[in-house]
């Protein structure tokens, strides 16, 4: 429970859904996500246009095929490199991720904050070669979600899939009804709450903070 003062403008809100964990998505949500740099990167590696890489990994729907866990992470490697028409290594890989994510540091911040009443997590739809690197990734998550970093592929399926979440809060031992999920995808929110969780769709770092309010969670020192 959050302690007195926690609330800043909203210690009047009675917490009702007694909210035990923050899920949060992590692209667009605890970092800024660049689709754009990650394939300009990727094409000129490859000696083609962005607009082919593009449509070779993401319009063609391979991507989604690492997300949902349909290929394990050296069939998805290699499978990339082929698409894109380039022996594609895993550095190269793991470095155009990296260069497409900018950590948001004041959600970062609130997160950080967040610990102090409640226990955290991340799921993002990825292959699982994003939670096997994420300390070059994104360093900055290790610190605060220690091990609770989940990708997708692990479960073998996706966000909006309510199979994807409830899979999640069984690795995390919480019931859904315990849980606040965060993401910037409306899909993904409608998904969340299909499976039973309470869902905010994040807009920006003012919303969010007013939604942790209304949660009876703590936003501001």
């Amino acid at each position: 429970m959050p302690t007195a003062g926690c609330l800043g403008q909203a210690e009047s809100v009675l917490v009702t859904d007694g909210i035990k964990l923050v899920l949060f998505d992590m692209d667009n949500v605890l970092c800024d996500y660049d689709r754009e740099k990650r394939v300009a990167f990727l094409a000129e590696l490859a000696g083609c246009t962005s607009e082919f890489v593009h449509k070779a990994i993401w319009e063609a729907g391979f991507e989604l095929l690492g997300d949902s866990g349909a290929l394990d992470a050296a069939d998805y490697l290699r499978g990339f490199g082929e698409r894109i028409g380039y022996p594609l290594s895993l550095d190269e890989w793991v470095e155009a991720r990296r260069r497409s994510m900018t950590a948001d540091r004041a959600m970062l911040e609130i997160t950080g904050r967040l610990r102090d009443t409640v226990d955290i997590a991340v799921l993002t739809n990825n292959t699982t070669l994003v939670t096997d690197h994420i300390d070059t990734l994104l360093p900055e998550l290790r610190p605060l979600f220690g091990s609770r970093i989940y990708t997708s592929a692990q479960f073998k399926t996706a966000k909006p899939d309510p199979h994807c979440y409830r899979l999640c809060l069984s690795e995390l031992q919480v019931a859904p009804q315990t849980v606040l999920f965060v993401d910037d995808l409306a899909e993904n929110v409608t998904g969340a709450r299909e499976a039973g969780l309470f869902a905010y769709h994040h807009t920006s770092l003012e919303a969010f903070s007013k939604a942790l309010s209304e949660h009876g969670l703590c936003s501001e020192r």
